[in-house]
């Protein structure tokens, strides 16, 4: 999978994967969706924003946790 809109500089926000070399990081606008933040929220949050940016950020989140597999508390039922 392609990523035009992701970068990572090692001198940049200490190597974590950012928006268009902005010091925005994906974690950061996952974790404002996931906080029930919309769109236009995040885009008035950080006016340098595009939506692309953010539907960019939710993909490659996606493809990480595919790429790894995260400890989760196994429930019994």
């Amino acid at each position: 999978m392609k990523f035009s809109r992701i970068t990572v500089n090692p001198y940049q926000m200490n190597g974590m994967p950012c928006i268009r070399g902005l010091r925005i990081p994906v974690a950061t606008i996952v974790a404002m969706m996931a906080e029930g933040m919309n769109d236009t929220e995040i885009l008035a949050a950080y006016p340098d924003l595009e939506k692309g940016d953010i539907v960019e950020s939710l993909r490659y989140a996606a493809e990480a946790l595919r790429e790894r597999e995260l400890p989760l508390l196994v429930m019994q039922a």
